[in-house]
């Protein structure tokens, strides 16, 4: 259309020229008339003539040259749209609303639809939506017959290049879309199958090994390690990858990242493969693994695979945790870590916090929000520390719930009690100096602690804790000790207490403090109760712990009484194995306690794997979801943005109802039950 333009102005030009040098000859021939009479009649007649020929060729030519220029404009658009009609790239025309006007050959091939289809894109593209088509030009990957495209749009103005007619229906007249389309299926398949071959790089520990050696006779002990070498290697080989044994229970994996990907589509069968060799050992030799892959070099690689292992370990190992740069995946955890006999590492981060200590001026001590009985009580023990180490110590609780109220007022009763050790968020922000160490006790997730702020305001950070580790995890701590086997942050603490140089003193009120957070989180030593757990209740019953006095703090309102039992009543059973119950907490003190404590009492029930209780407090949704060895809860509630321990987990959530947090746990169990994992 621009060409035909151009050749309308040439020719145009060409006739105004003539038309003028007529003109400029005529206004010679009147000057020579002046000059020479005879001549300017010549000139005249020859300009008569001039005018009288010029005009009859325009006159007798127009009609021939139009068809000539009609005949060309068109040959050439016809030349111009066969080219685009047969073009190997797939191309269409859409007005700005998606509906398709125009498809050349190939792009009707591909989309196996005739010229005459007129329908919106989103009938063949459904990606090529609205959003995009608004856009001057989108490049958007789409999957269309088990191929790969990318498809461009260019929106382009025509103003009056083409016929009204043709887009009658547009909306607006002046503008067409272009969509092209890319093949890049060879591409795709290139890049898949390069990922594919990527390394990856995996870490392997005997979570146990040392424990399941001492109960076998000697001369087995290097038939067990060889059996399991033999089957550690045999697993790897098949996935053609190379492992290389580092000390006596670790070792180091190189895996292609396919291999990875059929580790993950098995759930890692490897896990429990290893249990089954049995030379007459009492105990399975369990295994944790950690995989890194995705990362920018084969050194980030290593990084990913070290964080992985550490955060196995940190969820109680018998698990394999794969971390690609944005995301943290989990397999297997379904069996609980045997509890370690020895108190070696007890000892040595004993020995470690002592010496953090010593070289800071103020200690500060908080738990998670809305504090329970184990987190104030390890609190309290670490108070203990500071007390014997003469330094300033404050106990970060914001809000003390009735169950926590008669252990704080009993702390608080004792002679040597200092005003202001227990202070609010903003209190401790105010007070907290340059040379300030922060002790968290009974949680790892920076998010949920009393005050998340305070993590950034001191340097040295220690955490102690026994929830197994999630994805979010203080990353900064100068000093961790992570046991997920521990019954209670308290049970720690306690041993902890007895490796601190010189020995501490422990008044019978901060013994009560910390043997009521064992009670509670053993549920009367019927939960993750171990040797140790034991072991922990007798030092503090020696040093002053009052079985009795523990037992009146922990009586039961009769509301919150009758609030559980009728919890315990509206409970559902849910696929013959999961109790789920809602509490009705109007009228409890502390309505997540009953909620727990009903979760409790659900299991006694024949049959049931694990109970589910929900109740509302302060404009929130609390799940407490309790098993005893058939299921892992911690699992479940991790899907819901919670966590906690195989036996005994939580989760909180906000902006819906408990019956719908309900209907969100069904999904997890469903899916779970789908695909094997329950």
């Amino acid at each position: 259309m621009a060409r035909s333009n151009k050749i309308k102005t040439r020719m145009h030009s060409y006739i105004v020229i003539s038309v003028l040098l007529g003109i400029l000859l005529g206004v010679i021939d009147f000057w020579l008339y002046v000059l020479d009479y005879k001549a300017g009649i010549m000139v005249s007649i020859f300009l008569v003539i001039y005018f009288v020929a010029i005009l009859s060729f325009f006159a007798y030519s127009k009609k021939f040259i139009i068809k000539e220029m009609v005949d060309f404009a068109t040959q050439y658009g016809q030349v111009q749209k066969q080219i685009l009609n047969k073009l190997e790239l797939p191309h269409a025309l859409l007005d700005t609303t998606g509906r398709i006007l125009w498809m050349n050959e190939e792009f009707q091939k591909i989309t196996e639809k005739q010229a005459s289809y007129h329908k919106n894109i989103a009938t063949i593209f459904p990606e090529i939506n609205e959003d995009v088509l608004d856009k001057e030009r989108s490049n958007t990957e789409i999957e269309y017959e088990t191929q790969d495209f990318r498809v461009v749009t260019q929106r382009i103005v025509v103003d009056d290049y083409v016929d009204n007619e043709f887009l009658e229906e547009t909306d607006d007249y002046n503008v067409i879309i272009g969509v092209y389309l890319f093949n890049e299926t060879a591409l795709k398949v290139a890049l898949r199958e390069n990922d594919n071959q990527s390394l990856a790089v995996g870490l392997l520990y005997l979570d146990n090994c040392d424990e399941v050696l001492e109960g076998i006779p000697d001369v087995k002990q290097s038939l067990l390690l060889a059996l399991i070498d033999r089957r550690i290697n045999k697993c790897i080989a098949n996935l053609d990858g190379i492992v290389r044994k580092l000390e006596k229970d670790k070792y180091i994996i190189i895996l292609r990242k396919q291999s990875v990907n059929l580790l993950k589509e098995k759930k890692f069968e490897i896990l429990e493969e290893v249990k089954t060799v049995n030379i007459g050992n009492e105990r399975p030799i369990t295994l944790s693994i950690g995989i890194g892959l995705d990362g920018l070099s084969y050194a980030q690689n290593a990084e990913f695979a070290r964080a992985a292992i550490d955060l196995a370990l940190g969820r109680g190992g018998d698990q394999a945790v794969v971390k690609v740069p944005n995301q943290v995946q989990y397999f297997g955890g379904k069996r609980e870590q045997m509890e370690k006999s020895t108190r070696v590492k007890a000892r040595v981060k004993a020995q470690a916090l002592e010496e953090i200590l010593t070289n800071k001026d103020q200690i500060f001590v908080m738990g998670h929000r809305l504090g329970d009985v184990d987190s104030f009580g390890s609190a309290v023990g670490i108070a203990c520390i500071a007390r014997h180490m003469q330094k300033e110590i404050h106990i970060v609780l914001n809000d003390i719930t009735p169950s926590l109220a008669p252990v704080v007022d009993l702390y608080k009763s004792q002679p040597d009690y200092i005003e202001g050790t227990i202070m609010t968020s903003q209190q401790a922000l105010e007070a907290v100096g340059s040379n300030a160490v922060l002790v968290v006790v009974d949680i790892n997730k920076p998010s949920i602690t009393e005050c998340p702020d305070l993590l950034k305001k001191c340097k040295a950070i220690v955490v102690l804790d026994h929830h197994r580790q999630g994805t979010e995890v203080i990353d900064n701590a100068t000093l961790s000790y992570i046991e997920p086997y521990a019954s209670s942050a308290c049970e720690m603490v306690s041993e902890i207490l007895q490796y601190i140089a010189n020995g501490i003193k422990i008044s019978g009120i901060e013994a009560d403090c910390m043997y009521s957070g064992i009670v509670i989180d053993t549920n009367n030593f019927t939960t993750k109760t171990g040797v140790r757990t034991f072991e922990a209740a007798a030092y503090l019953r020696r040093t002053g712990a009052d079985v009795t006095r523990v037992r009146k703090l922990f009586r039961e309102d009769a509301s919150e009484y009758m609030a559980k039992a009728r919890t315990i009543r509206d409970a559902y059973i849910y696929k013959n194995d999961y109790a789920i119950s809602i509490c009705d907490g109007t009228t409890c003190q502390s309505p997540t306690i009953v909620a727990a404590q009903a979760a409790n009492e659900l299991l006694n029930i024949i049959g049931v794997k694990a109970s589910f209780v929900f109740v509302e407090y302060q404009s929130r949704i609390y799940l407490s979801a309790r098993s005893i060895d058939e299921l892992n809860v911690q699992v479940i509630t991790e899907k819901l943005g919670g966590g906690g321990h195989m036996n005994v987990a939580g989760a909180q959530f906000t902006g819906i109802t408990c019956e719908e947090a309900a209907e969100k746990l069904k999904e997890v169990l469903d899916k779970e039950i789908e695909s094997g994992e329950v």
